[in-house]
């Protein structure tokens, strides 16, 4: 789980916390727009798409427009909802190709029965098990935005939402008010042993009951242990790992290559020296 003494939710509300000074850092640290584009890529393919075909997807808590990006750039047309009037006008400016909308997502999503394929969201659902007012309350917020976003999907389509935990408690009281709106589906968790590269990953399932997609790097953990999410208010560590991160070692680059394949992408073939670690040059 992520450590809360530097969260940002803890902060701030979020349309006060991302001001135009935080904004800014969506459009200028490439830092932060390659962990975003790659999350992103990682949330449309949960999303399990028909190839080759344009989809209408959501973008819950679209900020800057940075995952919009991608969608666009994938031949998708979307509209981004967010709290906050800077990120938007960073958004703005980018001149990104989607439309926004100014919302609060714990107040419900204003949109008609059935319009659109699917839904991502990266980094923002965890802003709603927050009180930021007297008046909030955490499981009424959520189940009014899940009962919201599930009508405004069609049958048959997805929701993603790669997010941040606080805690064990924070993804039963998320994913139980999911399941209660209507959806099916649960958690994916990619590199569940890496404690730099672990991403959480909520895959919901509107009207039907799909099978959970598998999290990457779980083929290195025990078999016996499920890559799904189990709940402990304890924090494991792994010796053997010593910290190191499973990001850009050989089985993290041969997956992102098999994915850029089954997205028809021109890939270089595999070889003995794919993922090599070179010795450093004196």
């Amino acid at each position: 789980m992520a450590s809360s003494c530097r969260r940002p939710e803890h902060t701030a509300p979020p349309d006060v916390f991302y001001n135009e000074e935080e904004a800014k850092k969506y459009s200028q640290n490439s830092r932060m727009i390659e962990i975003q584009t790659q999350m992103s890529e990682r949330a449309v393919e949960l999303l399990n798409l028909p190839e080759g075909q344009p989809c209408f997807l959501l973008d819950v808590g679209c900020g800057s427009g940075l995952s919009g990006d991608y969608l666009s750039e994938e031949g998708h047309y979307w509209v981004g909802v967010d709290i906050s009037n800077a990120m938007l006008d960073v958004a703005l400016d980018r001149e990104v190709e989607g439309d926004l909308l100014l919302g609060d997502m714990g107040q419900g999503m204003p949109f008609r029965p059935g319009t659109f394929d699917g839904c991502i969201s990266i980094s923002a659902l965890q802003w709603l098990c927050n009180a930021d007012k007297r008046t909030h309350s955490p499981p009424k917020r959520l189940y009014s935005f899940f009962t919201t976003l599930y009508s405004s999907l069609s049958r048959g389509s997805r929701a993603v939402f790669q997010l941040y935990p606080e805690n064990s408690e924070q993804l039963e009281l998320i994913t139980s008010q999911a399941m209660r709106a209507g959806f099916s589906g649960g958690m994916v968790v990619d590199y569940p042993n890496s404690s730099k590269a672990k991403k959480f990953f909520l895959c919901l399932f509107a009207g039907v009951t799909g099978v959970l997609p598998k999290g990457l790097g779980s083929e290195t953990s025990d078999k016996a242990v499920s890559n799904q999410v189990q709940y402990s208010g304890q924090r494991c560590r792994f010796k053997n790992m010593k910290g190191k991160s499973a990001k850009k070692g050989r089985d993290w680059i041969l997956e992102k290559k098999e994915r850029r394949r089954r997205q028809g992408r021109e890939v270089r073939a595999d070889t003995k020296y794919t993922g090599r670690q070179r010795r450093p040059h004196f």
